[in-house]
């Protein structure tokens, strides 16, 4: 496609040309009729003369006279002169003898006088003969009140012709330059003027492509001007609002990312347009592979699927709990509401999901909490008022039965105290209220103390303790009494939960910048299905032998949550029937602001 200034360029010469060619067409047409006017006026004048000389002398009664007057009159007016009867035919001729030429009746200016009686005639036509264009007049020559015969008076206009040529020469050199000047001088203002335009042009089409930084810099005057600001204007305003809707984009894709919630946009065909994040981890896909599947084939649940299904016929908000099972088992707290626009017009739903499975998980262990802990303080209570009231009917005057009921009643109360005591002190260990007092400690040395303090308790169940050598020791940051309270009650469920005969070793060694502690035994085991809840308050494997080893449920919450306040971890393997192991990872170090409190 040619430039905008070719075009303008083009049209304009165009338009100048019709108007140079019309120009010079009506002068040349002006100039041939002003000297044409000028030649009849004079001709007509001469053939007045020759007829007043032919009047005055009354030559035509005399052809002999009249041919020798006509040569004369000829030669002075430099013009033919033929002399007509009222017939038409020839009398005198200042060129040719008249016997020899032909009847002019049929001349048109002839015509004019004879038949029209018009008091003069005229008549421009091109003589083959001579190659160039003749003017003819005749006037009448009155005898009484008719015609007696014509005068005609002929003149060349080959020296008008040529002269009209050189003109039309002159005209068209003249024209030509002007053509030239004019198109130069239009180029030159269509480029003027397309050049703006085409800039404009080349700023829309980048605007279009999203380019808003595109700027008009020419600024014309008027109204080019004004359409190169409008345009300016209109890019810094596209500008600013694709910068706030690329923003609001990005804090809504921010917001969608980071969300513990999935979100799910579904048309009306149930064909799924947006998905984030966490709802693709909760269906197991990627987020991008979501864009187009039908929202059944991505849940693969059918209740799911139904309540999109009746949310989509509907256009009701519901909301429900349902369980999924793949790819791992969720409780959800499913929302739907419908997706609709300004107008009303629905364009399907938007689905929020909740994992709520922990919570549920959390609201369950509160139940078993509660239930166990009201357990662990009413059989200890049943046991003291069941002694209490037997005595207070009569067994205390037996001073055997006496003592061993009220022996009785303070070990279920020193339970009870031990029970409590660790309550509290579990509380206190999750609310962060008791103080952490780092000191650089032996690791080596404290298991090996705690070790000599429950060897009387291994020996009487007949159970090997292997220990970690002495001469290895072992650093650490942290506080005693803590670290002493972790290995204790470790070692103490090993010992509890071993057989007769059985055997517990204890590893300790340096990992990276890690302390291990390994205590494992060759006892019962646990079951792969409870190993997850084994460090829930009160939650025992086996109630009735827990019960009976003495423990109050409480000393593997109470371990795992002191191992946390040194920034460490616990893990536990355990095969059923096979014993169990307790590892145990510390830091050797703690950061500066780790060393005041268990937070």
């Amino acid at each position: 496609m040619h430039k905008l200034w070719v075009r303008i360029t083009f049209s304009f010469l165009i338009l100048i040309s019709v108007l140079l060619v019309l120009s010079g067409l009506f002068l040349s047409r002006m100039m041939k009729d002003t000297y044409y006017d000028l030649k009849e006026t004079h001709l007509l004048q001469t053939s007045k003369l020759v007829l007043n000389v032919i009047e005055k002398e009354n030559l035509l009664s005399n052809p002999r006279e009249l041919q020798d007057e006509m040569n004369l009159v000829a030669n002075s007016i430099q013009s033919r002169v033929t002399v007509l009867d009222e017939a038409g035919n020839v009398l005198a001729d200042s060129e040719d003898a008249p016997a020899e030429m032909e009847n002019h009746a049929n001349r048109p200016e002839v015509k004019e006088v004879l038949e029209k009686q018009a008091s003069s005639g005229l008549s421009i036509r091109f003589s083959k003969t001579l190659g160039f264009h003749m003017m003819y007049v005749a006037v009448p020559v009155i005898e009484g009140d008719e015609a007696a015969g014509v005068i005609r008076v002929a003149y060349s206009l080959k020296k008008i012709d040529l002269a009209l040529r050189k003109l039309w020469i002159s005209i068209s050199i003249s024209l030509l330059s002007v053509f030239i000047l004019t198109g130069l001088i239009g180029m030159r203002l269509a480029k003027s003027i397309s050049k703006p335009i085409e800039e404009m042009i080349g700023v829309s089409a980048r605007l279009k492509d999203k380019d808003f930084s595109a700027r008009v810099n020419q600024q014309p005057r008027g109204e080019l001007g004004q359409l190169a600001t409008s345009i300016n204007m209109l890019a810094s305003s596209l500008k600013n609002q694709m910068e706030t809707i690329q923003e609001n984009e990005q804090q809504l894709s921010g917001v969608l990312a980071n969300m513990t919630s999935g979100v799910l946009l579904v048309d009306m065909r149930g064909r799924i347009l947006l998905a984030n994040k966490a709802m693709a981890q909760f269906f197991g896909e990627d987020p991008q592979s979501f864009t187009g599947k039908m929202h059944m084939d991505a849940s693969r649940n059918l209740e799911f699927s139904s309540l999109m299904a009746e949310c989509l016929k509907t256009g009701q908000e519901l909301r429900k709990e349902i369980t999924f099972f793949y790819p791992r088992e969720r409780i959800m707290d499913v929302h739907l509401a419908p997706y609709v626009r300004e107008n009303q017009e629905r364009k399907g739903i938007i689905a929020v999901l909740h994992d709520v499975t922990e919570v549920r998980r959390l609201e369950k262990m509160r139940t078993d909490f509660v239930a166990n802990v009201s357990h662990e303080l009413k059989t200890p209570i049943t046991s003291v008022k069941g002694f209490a009231e037997t005595l207070l009917d009569g067994a205390m005057h037996d001073e055997a039965i006496c003592r061993e009921f009220l022996s009785i009643i303070y070990r279920e109360s020193e339970r009870l105290h031990r029970l409590i005591s660790e309550l509290l002190y579990l509380s206190r260990i999750e609310q962060h209220h008791i103080p952490l007092k780092l000191e650089q400690m032996n690791m080596t040395e404290a298991v090996l103390n705690i070790a000599n303090t429950i060897q009387k308790e291994a020996k009487k169940k007949n159970l090997t303790l292997n220990l970690p050598e002495q001469t290895n020791d072992i650093w650490l940051e942290g506080e005693k009494d803590r670290i002493h309270q972790i290995v204790l009650n470790l070692l103490s469920n090993a010992i509890a939960y071993t057989p007769e005969g059985g055997k517990i070793c204890v590893e300790l060694w340096e990992e990276n910048d890690q302390v291990k502690l390994s205590i494992s035994d060759t006892g019962i085991g646990i079951p792969a299905s409870e190993l997850p809840r084994i460090f829930e308050r009160f939650y025992r494997v086996e109630k009735a032998r827990s019960r009976r080893s003495g423990g109050t449920g409480l000393g593997l919450a109470i371990v795992k949550h002191l191992t946390e306040s040194h920034n460490g971890k616990i893990e536990v393997k355990s095969e059923e029937g096979k014993g169990t192991t307790f590892i145990v990872a510390l830091p050797k170090t703690h950061e500066t602001n780790d060393k005041t409190s268990l937070s």
